[in-house]
């Protein structure tokens, strides 16, 4: 418990620092999973690539839910029921992620077989959502580290309420925008590929 209390005050003290180490290590699990820098996934079937990627459209519908949620009761002054579904939304973004990079390091992406304007439709939605992804990671992990190290009176005090507006709403974005390009895959068709950090 000591050792717990600790940590605790340890994040407390150094959130940013906290936020932007734990960024850098998402960014590099990342970055290693597409470009298999460090080998350390077992090699699946395009099967299996394509069930991942159905699991991870259902975690990505229910984190965005859950996080809506979470927005819903903050404007409600439900502070215990905030906090909870925020922490749920944490916790299967966190299944997303190991799931993403087991699908990526070991079997692929899957990239859409389409042309003309649906194609480009697509490319520029995925861009979007790649780039919300990206800037929703540091946003996120500090609101968070912010909200479980501090008390709903300490909070008041700290930039939570500003970062978390920011947070929802990239994060939202990306969450809804990946739900979008996933059915567009479906309809289009697509093939597996396993080379290169974006293929188009």
């Amino acid at each position: 418990m000591a050792v717990a209390t600790e940590i605790k005050e340890g994040v407390k003290a150094h959130t940013l620092a906290v936020a932007a180490v734990i960024t850098v290590v998402g960014y590099a699990l990342v970055m290693n999973a597409f470009e298999q820098i460090v080998p350390i996934f077992p090699t699946i079937p395009e099967s299996t690539v394509r069930l991942l990627s159905s699991v991870i459209v259902v975690i990505n519908a229910a984190t965005l839910t859950t996080l809506l949620a979470g927005v819903y009761f903050i404007k409600q002054r439900q502070i215990d029921r905030h906090r909870a579904a925020m922490v749920t939304a944490v916790v299967l973004e966190f299944g997303f992620l190991v799931l993403y990079l087991w699908k990526v390091g070991g079997g692929g992406e899957l990239y859409i077989q389409a042309s003309g304007a649906f194609k480009m439709a697509y490319l520029a939605i995925l861009a979007v959502h790649l780039v919300c992804s990206a800037l929703a990671v540091p946003v996120v992990v500090y609101a968070v580290l912010l909200g479980l190290t501090h008390t709903p009176s300490e909070l008041a005090e700290t930039s939570h309420a500003r970062v978390g507006r920011i947070a929802v709403l990239v994060w939202s974005i990306s969450l809804a925008l990946g739900i979008v390009t996933s059915g567009m895959l479906r309809y289009a068709g697509s093939e597996l590929k396993t080379v290169g950090i974006i293929v188009f």
